[in-house]
């Protein structure tokens, strides 16, 4: 595999196997597990996870490979677009058993990823790190692989995103929960943050159109691929399409707030219904 690889991994991944380092047994060091996605030319999206019981010794591996393939096959039932793409493990180093464990994932697919993953959190923070396995040596003679490391990215999509940002709100909370905000907050809060951020832009376009700022070519193509990215509409269809969509918004909202409604009256009415039932049986006489 080329070490020109780019993988990327979301962040389900990466809470997945910090809660099974967490219920790790009290005996292992460390947890492994398989990793699935998707492979695109030379990108790998890691999109899951799960751990496999495993054991080490000095010099051997034993892992529950039943477990492994059963638990692919689950997997696949419920994702099937998800393909096996490699393995993971905890730690920030390659280990002598690193290889043993790859060779089984090389049975199982192509050319697969090794992740690790620092839940020790000995730099400070979570850091991860991705290799391919590549060959080395002359053919014909001593030829040999080594664990090569390529580019990691996190990435996230936008219920990811919603998701985190709600969790990172918790990190300021002494009861360390928060509730969800409505939409029509969100609206807002999105629109504030929005204008904060073109109010930024402006300031930098400013400034270097009047020379207090040195322009970066980088920077300038990527506001000409925003600017082209706009679709070109006049102020009336914008307004027209902006009260559609809030429309449709708001109808959505009154329906939720509606079925919570009935299904609440619903309770009430089993509770008041089931205790009617009981008083009438008190007064009904004792069957002989």
């Amino acid at each position: 595999m080329a070490v020109n690889l780019v993988v990327k991994v979301h962040p389900v991944v990466l809470f997945q196997i910090a809660d099974s380092y967490e219920r790790r047994s009290a005996d292992n060091h460390r947890v492994i597990g398989t990793l699935v996605g998707s492979v695109d030319k030379q990108c790998v999206e890691i999109t899951n996870c799960f751990c496999i019981p495993h054991k080490e010794y000095e010099e051997r591996v034993e892992a529950d490979i039943v477990y492994a393939q059963e638990m692919f096959e689950l997997n696949k039932k419920v994702a099937p677009h998800e393909a096996l793409v490699g393995w993971f493990a905890t730690g920030s180093e390659i280990t002598s058993h690193s290889a043993l464990i790859h060779d089984y994932y090389a049975r199982e697919t192509k050319d697969p990823i090794h992740l690790t993953v620092d839940t020790t959190l000995s730099s400070g923070r979570l850091t991860m790190k991705a290799y391919v396995f590549v060959p080395l040596g002359v053919p014909g003679a001593t030829t040999g692989s080594m664990f090569t490391p390529v580019q990691v990215d996190m990435v996230a999509t936008e219920p990811e995103i919603a998701g985190l940002d709600l969790l990172h709100k918790t990190k300021f909370s002494k009861v360390r929960s928060v509730e969800p905000v409505p939409d029509l907050t969100k609206i807002s809060v999105a629109a504030d943050k929005l204008e904060t951020m073109l109010g930024a832009l402006l300031g930098y376009v400013e400034a270097v159109l009047a020379g207090r700022e040195e322009p970066n070519s980088s920077v300038g193509r990527a506001l000409n691929d925003l600017v082209q990215s706009v679709p070109k509409m006049d102020p009336d269809q914008f307004e027209t399409m902006l009260n559609s969509n809030l429309r449709d918004l708001l109808m959505v909202v009154y329906l939720s707030q509606l079925t919570k409604t009935q299904l609440q009256l619903n309770e009430k009415l089993s509770m008041v219904s089931v205790n009617n039932i009981r008083e009438m049986a008190k007064l009904l006489p004792p069957s002989e």
